[in-house]
């Protein structure tokens, strides 16, 4: 298989790396096609843009007329030969700001039917990558449905049809999984072996390994902005306190319990908290909360550990990386 080359920071490319687990997962879909819509929910960063992108070139070496949307990004691959639906996503993403991302989202369920009522192209695949930004948090549920009805409703002459969507924003996991419109499962960050096999592609002097798991968790999107601030950690937390606004007000208001919760994120589960609490670490990204178990069966790559306080990580409750915590501690100072 032809690994993808990925941006990783300004002028470093890198090759996909690891996540031989996840692509098998592809392969099996690729083989059945997806029952229901695939939702892949993880933090921030943990690499699902780069399991994506490599997911559509392997589903394009399967025979799949494969489809990667990114609307926030007005990123776009076509892997079809059908000059209409390349042309349509060319003109779609040259869009102003605004108009460009809700007309890719769409587009990418209006391709597929194109692909497969037009052109009878029998294996097709349509992947999506934050769409539920572009649309707004309030209709992720509905285009879940869209994509329900691409598989379960699809024009005659298909063969076989594979649909993902990715987001890393609990709200719409939460709106999404009221409803029974979707396959959700999880992703977490890259694994020890894995991460330090991308540490070690990265050119340049740079900390032991060791330091920077304890930084990073094996966040890929953490490790690239420590690479662009000369692995100065302090610059990268002060970009998060701004980013998810841990502001004075924030800090005063829910002091006592998130320093609770920055020592032990289980207690965020174990715990009663004041209402809303909860509600806006989770809006702001900061953890993430209602873990699966850890039976391999119910994730996309490998789990995390059930518990390792070092990183951040609890049995139903985990920091987004152990930077995202030191961010509020930081805050809390």
């Amino acid at each position: 298989m032809k690994r993808v080359k990925l941006s990783f920071a300004a002028g470093v490319e890198v090759e996909f790396t690891d996540r031989d687990r996840a692509l098998q997962q592809v392969v099996e879909w690729a083989e059945r096609g997806t029952r229901f819509p695939v939702v892949v929910f993880g933090p921030e960063g943990c690499g699902k843009t780069a399991w994506l992108k490599q997911a559509a070139e392997l589903l394009r070496e399967l025979g799949f007329e494969a489809i990667y949307v990114d609307p926030m990004r007005k990123d776009f691959i076509a892997h079809t030969d059908v000059k209409e639906v390349v042309d349509k996503f060319a003109e779609a993403a040259s869009e102003v700001v605004g108009v460009a991302q809700l007309k890719l989202a769409t587009l990418a369920i209006d391709a597929v039917m194109l692909l497969v009522s037009r052109w009878r192209r029998g294996k097709v695949a349509v992947l999506v990558d934050d769409a539920f930004q572009a649309i707004g948090l309030d209709k992720a549920a509905m285009y879940v449905k869209a994509l329900l009805g691409l598989v379960e409703y699809p024009p005659e002459g298909y063969e076989k049809i594979v649909a993902i969507a990715a987001t890393s924003e609990g709200v719409s996991k939460r709106e999404i999984g009221r409803h029974l419109w979707a396959n959700i499962v999880p992703m977490w960050n890259m694994n020890r072996r894995g991460f330090e096999e991308l540490y070690e592609k990265l050119p340049g002097p740079k900390p032991r390994f060791e330091d920077v798991w304890a930084m990073t968790g094996g966040n890929p999107r953490i490790l690239s902005q420590l690479y662009e601030a000369g692995w100065d950690a302090e610059a990268v937390v002060a970009w998060l306190i701004r980013a998810k606004e841990l502001t004075k007000d924030f800090a005063r208001r829910w002091g006592p319990y998130l320093r609770e919760v920055v020592e032990d994120p289980q207690s965020l589960w174990e715990e009663a908290f004041p209402e809303g609490f909860r509600e806006e670490l989770i809006a702001k990204n900061l953890i993430v909360y209602n873990i699966y178990d850890r039976d391999l069966r119910f994730w996309i790559d490998e789990p995390p550990p059930e518990r390792d306080l070092e990183l951040g990580i609890g049995k139903e409750v985990a920091w987004q990386s152990p930077l995202h915590r030191e961010a509020v501690r930081k805050a809390l100072e």
